[in-house]
């Protein structure tokens, strides 16, 4: 008894009830329930078994940066400084504890989806209506649903009146779907089965029943599970390079390490004194406050995200959004406004524009760009009426702003008639509503009856609905005045032709006259006789800003791809409004077409093709993966159900904060409390200069690390006294990234932001230009070091000299440090003062070396010991030189670079 794997949509209801063996008059016997459960499977979303806890933990510290933490740890530990060990330790372990929240909180879009199946619904069984969990259901169920409810899992129908359900979160359409019983053929889309209910829906309107076919995983919105579970999450572009950065330095510091101790040891010092020089070189060469320091540079670009509206859910993905080098948007809610606008309406022989959007109701009609206000005895005016008479929405004020209670394109006919002055309170208090003929699919019209309470014979009906139904029924038509005219259906449908072109859906309207009263309407009423009243096309409309927006992606070398699951020529139509590029060769692509790829064809075509329409939830995730497989950084935002696999997938997933489903929201990496493109352009620039400041502190610290470790090298080879000891060496790495270079993460986003390019993904965090830097630096402290330490040894003694190394190094990270607030432009270009907290870090560091210098304490600890203006000297000549020589080495740069373009 097993159901065959079909496409159900191809099956007549009666072939779909045979196959199930099961009656529609009698549904299932209450001793086959449990049998079908065994068979088919339980009505339950497979949820994906999770690492546990304490693996997940664990699993934090499998980095290479963290293990080079954890060596230093060790090292400190060996040295018996239990205070630094601590310190190293609890950054460590702060750092796993957030990637385990973190990685914990992604994991939950599974169990959302579960939660989405939990509702109550009517089913047949034994000919009895019975109320039950839709957990319960199982294959063969007989379901009826009504207005309102949820639809439990994946249906055959058998029976349809007037049937309409919301699919927004699974196919991202965002007007309702008119549901009919029928066949279908084998390659229709997911968006267009109107035979099939799917679990997770909404019945928006109307009357329906039918046989469950799927239950479970094997129901489209399992699919969409499993397709969240395969979906990979990837290593930001960060991540990824400060991964292999900390692999290179973990090998050079093993390899330098090894290269002192067999060195010392084969020009016959004792292995225990190179066995401590080698751990003193490790000590050296580990960047330790680059974790730290990256985790508060991307925290404050979180707090600076949220105040523009934008949630981040994961640190790393600041910086990704610095990264990014195309969006793939999808349309309702995101670029346009989730809000079905009439935009334009042909009545009396004349066009009408419309301004204003959304449900509020400002704006106005206008006649050739004039403001137009329509007159009582005009096509205009009573197709204004009708649009507002025909319909069973409500528009409702809520607070500051306006709602539809009911369709949304009703919705839109009720603004568009106020935009004229025509309310529907007014209205109702004019006409009373004798009776309904409610759309259905087959007619593609509705009807609705009235009565004039000022004159007791006056009886009439409005009917709206396809330009085709509407027009065979019409016999005439009302022109500009009012007045019967004879009608002209070429010139009626050639407009209607002309709107559609531009992405817009068209409803026409039409009236007719009763001798009497008719409390039941029927079809028959409306046969022949109707007096064509006019058009109104209406569309979902671009929010504002969103052109600007996407132009400034474009110039910043970021590609906009709208992916959709609404028509093609609707999305041409509104991917034109906004800006973005369409191609010659092929403006759109659609779902169906996309069936047909292979990969090797797809990833050629989405080199030119920026709008994709009809696209199924596994379709988005297959693009993603495409435009991934091209070597780009990917963002992908969504809302719906049918989004969550790519944007799990996306190197960014970007969900929307209000109009968002919970379970999109726990795919992403960032929220967008205001659902606004806009905000996604702001964030890129905060990303970018998240980067930089990354970048910054980088090129800030290498050059200290570097220093030290060659200064323990050169000395073992040289067989010389040692000019700074490992505890010296730890004093500075730690103290200079948290008062200095921690500084680095407030500086201001620099010119041109948006200008650039996207960084080469490929690109190593170290580049030439900043290695050369590195180098230059370091190769300074080395020289300047050395010079001083064997100059002031023989007369001063080692603690002496020692010290007056320490502050080299500390100096010279504060003067170089103004060389790093912009790696283009000089601290007096961006501004002296223009960062406080450096100017703070580098007064609260001066004082912490004059503790260091002359504190007894200090001195005991540290080995330090007091230093006199002479020795001073030295400290602040040797600083001034390393910002001057890289001041000199960024000027010839830039200007070779043009750097100031």
């Amino acid at each position: 008894m097993e159901a065959e794997k079909r496409f159900w949509h191809t099956l007549s209801s009666k072939d779909v009830l045979a196959q199930l063996d099961v009656e529609e008059a009698v549904g299932l016997r209450f001793d086959e329930i449990e049998k079908r459960r065994e068979t088919y499977g339980v009505n339950n979303l497979t949820q994906q078994k999770n690492l546990p806890a304490w693996r997940l933990f664990l699993l934090q510290f499998h980095q290479p940066l963290i293990y080079i933490l954890l060596l230093a740890c060790v090292i400190t530990a060996l040295l018996e400084e239990w205070v630094d060990c601590g310190v190293i330790f609890a950054v460590v372990f702060v750092n796993a504890l957030i990637g385990y929240i973190q990685e914990a909180k992604a994991l939950k879009a599974i169990e959302a989806l579960s939660k989405m199946s939990k509702n109550s619904i009517t089913v047949l069984r034994e000919g009895q209506k019975v109320l039950v969990d839709a957990q319960e259901l199982v294959v063969g169920d007989v379901v009826i649903l009504y207005s309102g409810d949820k639809v439990p899992a994946d249906l055959k129908l058998l029976y349809a009146k007037t049937l309409q359900v919301d699919e927004a979160l699974l196919t991202g359409e965002s007007i309702s779907v008119e549901k009919q019983v029928g066949i279908l053929p084998q390659e229709t889309l997911l968006a267009d089965r109107t035979t099939m209910l799917f679990a997770s829906t909404l019945v928006t309107y109307g009357h329906g029943i039918g046989v469950v076919v799927e239950v479970g995983d094997a129901t489209q919105i399992g699919k969409i599970n499993a397709l969240i579970s395969s979906a990979e999450v990837l290593q930001t572009p960060l991540t990824q390079k400060i991964a292999s950065f900390s692999l290179q330095v973990l090998y050079a510091i093993v390899v330098m390490a090894i290269i002192t101790f067999l060195v010392g040891v084969l020009r016959g010092e004792e292995s225990e004194a190179m066995f401590m020089a080698s751990v003193a070189l490790a000590v050296g060469a580990i960047p330790e406050g680059l974790p730290a320091a990256m985790t508060i540079i991307l925290a404050i670009g979180v707090a600076q995200m949220a105040l523009k509206n934008a949630i981040i859910r994961k640190l790393p993905a600041v910086e990704t959004l610095g990264s990014i080098t195309v969006i793939c948007s999808d349309k309702t809610g995101t670029l346009t406004q989730n809000a079905m606008s009439v935009t334009q309406m042909y009545a009396g022989g004349s066009f009408y524009a419309l301004s204003g959007s959304g449900y509020e109701p400002k704006g106005e009609i206008l006649a050739e760009g004039i403001p137009f206000v329509p007159q009582k005895e005009s096509a205009l005016y009573e197709m204004l009426v009708s649009g507002v008479l025909c319909s069973t929405a409500r528009h409702v004020k809520v607070a500051h702003s306006y709602i539809i209670e009911g369709d949304p394109t009703e919705g839109a006919l009720i603004v568009s008639a106020k935009k004229g002055g025509i309310h529907d309170e007014g209205l109702m208090r004019e006409f009373e509503r004798v009776d309904t003929l409610a759309f259905e699919s087959e007619y593609q019209y509705m009807a609705i009856s009235y009565q004039s309470l000022q004159e007791k014979n006056l009886h009439f009906a409005y009917a709206k609905g396809s330009v085709e139904k509407i027009l065979e029924r019409c016999e005439s038509m009302m022109d500009a005045h009012a007045q019967i005219v004879p009608i002209d259906k070429e010139t009626i449908v050639m407009h209607a032709d002309a709107m559609a072109s531009q992405g817009l859906r068209i409803l026409a309207f039409a009236k007719c006259f009763f001798e009497e009263k008719i409390d039941s309407l029927g079809h028959h009423h409306f046969e022949k006789g109707l007096i064509f009243l006019g058009l109104q096309g209406m569309m979902d409309p671009p929010r504002i800003g969103v052109k600007e927006s996407i132009k400034s992606c474009y110039e910043a070398g970021i590609g906009v791809k709208m992916i959709t699951g609404d028509h093609a020529m609707t999305a041409k139509a509104i991917a034109h409004e906004i800006g973005i590029v369409l191609d010659e060769k092929k403006a759109v692509l659609t779902g169906k077409e996309i069936e047909t790829l292979d990969e090797h064809t797809l990833r050629e075509m989405l080199g030119y093709v920026n709008v994709f329409a009809r696209i199924a939830p596994e379709q988005k995730l297959r693009l993603v993966r495409a435009l991934q497989a091209n070597g780009h950084i990917v963002a992908m935002t969504g809302d719906g159900v049918n989004d969550a696999p790519a944007l799990r997938q996306a190197n960014i997933g970007i969900a929307m904060g209000i109009t968002g489903t919970e379970v999109a929201k726990e795919s992403a990496d960032m929220i967008l409390t205001d659902d606004n493109f806009l905000t996604i352009k702001d964030a890129i620039e905060e990303g970018r200069g998240v980067f930089d400041n990354i970048i910054k502190f980088i090129t800030w610290t290498l050059p200290t690390s570097v220093g030290e470790g060659l200064i323990i090298l050169c000395t073992i080879f040289a067989g010389v006294l040692l000019p700074i000891l490992p505890v010296q060496i730890l004093w500075i790495n730690m103290s200079t990234a948290i008062f200095l270079g921690i500084t680095l993460a407030y500086e201001h986003k620099e010119h041109f932001l948006m200008q650039r390019a996207p960084r080469n993904p490929k690109e190593p965090i170290l580049t030439n230009d900043l290695l050369r830097k590195v180098v230059m630096v370091a190769f300074l402290l080395v020289v300047h070091a050395f010079g001083a330490f064997f100059y002031l040894v023989e007369s001063l003694g080692e603690t002496v000299a020692r010290t007056v190394v320490v502050n080299i190094f500390v100096f010279g990270e504060m003067f170089y440090l103004f060389n790093c607030r912009s790696l283009r432009y000089s601290m007096f270009e961006i501004g002296v003062f223009s960062n406080l907290y450096a100017i703070y870090g580098v007064l609260l560091m001066s004082f912490l070396q004059l503790l260091f210098t002359y504190m007894p304490w200090m001195n005991q600890i540290f080995n330090s010991a007091p230093l006199g203006a002479f020795e001073w000297g030295i400290v602040l000549a040797s600083s001034f030189v390393i910002y001057l020589v890289m001041e000199v080495e960024k000027r010839v740069t830039c200007k070779i670079k043009s750097c100031y373009q």
